[in-house]
């Protein structure tokens, strides 16, 4: 398979704007594994400051922990990639920021780190609403780096237009 098309990254990013605006709602954003890809999406629309607050790059553990508040016993009892820690870094997003939705994103894009616990393409979201809606998701993603971190960008953009309604 194919990375997901910029102009279809571009679109779920457009209607995740389209969303917030409609609630003048802003959207910060906790990444890993991405890299800040979804920050660098979401800034590439024009109008995008109406609705998109900050984003962290929170590639270590010591950033999530340091920038996001992750307690340090999420990280030691669930690891980097988790429901628990994607939970807690878009709760965290939120907490630092003055957002009223957040996403995060966690993974192992490759080619190499996986386990056989957590393979290559294991990829886990959170998502968070300021009125304590907290929810994450995994799920395991195939393709080379690229093309896990351009489906990971674009399940996490849907993950939200979904939650948003």
């Amino acid at each position: 398979m194919a990375r997901v098309s910029d102009e279809e990254l571009h679109q779920l990013a457009g209607e995740l704007g389209d969303k917030l605006c409609a609630r003048g709602w802003m959207l910060a954003t906790a990444e890993s594994c991405t890299g800040g890809w979804v920050g660098q999406l979401v800034t590439s629309l024009p109008g995008s400051s109406q609705w998109y607050e900050r984003g962290f790059i929170t590639y270590s553990n010591t950033a999530k922990i340091e920038m996001l508040g992750l307690p340090e016993d999420t990280l030691s009892t669930f690891g980097a990639v988790s429901e628990e820690t994607a939970g807690a870094m878009a709760a965290g997003a939120l907490a630092h920021s003055h957002a009223q939705a957040a996403l995060a994103i966690s993974g192992i894009a490759g080619p190499s780190g996986g386990t056989p616990q957590k393979p290559v393409g294991l990829v886990c979201y959170g998502w968070a609403l300021k009125n304590g809606t907290l929810m994450s998701s995994t799920c395991r993603l195939s393709g080379d780096r690229e093309e896990i971190r351009s489906r990971a960008v674009a399940a996490a953009l849907r993950g939200l237009i979904d939650l948003l309604g």
